[in-house]
């Protein structure tokens, strides 16, 4: 994994990092008041683990994955220092082959990732009734985010990855220049 060229770019990123100053994505802390209590939760591409660290906090069990060793154990320091180190599991992994699960999170944060070929399995891994927050780079460049086109939705295009979803909330160009999803699996 070490050699991967995502795995050597983010950890060059992340080398220095600290988890204290993650923040959480904007869409999880807009949309708070839809979250349940408490559950499982899956923040994938977590980096830093804003999001992680956020619902730790909250009483959630987080599973938090990524392809940067750094970022991963940025995070486990931060959260052995809050006293959360058994709320949240890490997982190094290549996001793109990475196993999901069927059915066992309540929750799915996604904050600026994209990997269209991923979009069924995140709608699989969704217990019925669980939530997606997903929040990305739309649009062409221009306020932030990667150049690259295939790292970047179209206009209108994330309620489209998820047609097994009921929309909760979409807005699909924030003045973040991102789209943001909050959707629900069907079912009880």
């Amino acid at each position: 994994m070490d050699k991967h060229p995502d795995a050597l770019r983010w950890n060059a990123r992340y080398q220095q990092a600290d988890s204290a100053e993650a923040a959480p994505p904007a869409i999880l802390v807009a949309h708070a008041a839809l979250l349940p209590a408490a559950g499982r939760a899956l923040d994938l591409a977590c980096g830093l683990g804003g999001a992680s660290l956020w619902l730790a906090r909250r009483g959630w069990r987080v599973d938090a994955l990524d392809i940067s060793a750094e970022a991963l154990a940025a995070l486990d320091r931060q959260a052995q220092a809050e006293g959360l180190g058994a709320s949240i599991t890490t997982h190094l992994c290549d996001l793109a082959e990475a196993p999901l699960g069927e059915g066992c999170y309540h929750l799915i944060v996604v904050s600026r990732f994209l990997l269209r070929e991923r979009s069924a399995a995140l709608v699989a891994a969704l217990a019925p009734g669980g939530l997606l927050y997903y929040q990305t780079w739309v649009g062409p460049p221009g306020r932030g985010g990667p150049s690259n086109p295939a790292y970047r939705l179209a206009l209108g295009e994330l309620p489209g990855l998820f047609p097994d979803l009921q929309p909760l909330h979409y807005t699909p160009c924030s003045n973040l220049g991102e789209a943001w999803l909050v959707a629900r699996a069907l079912g009880t």
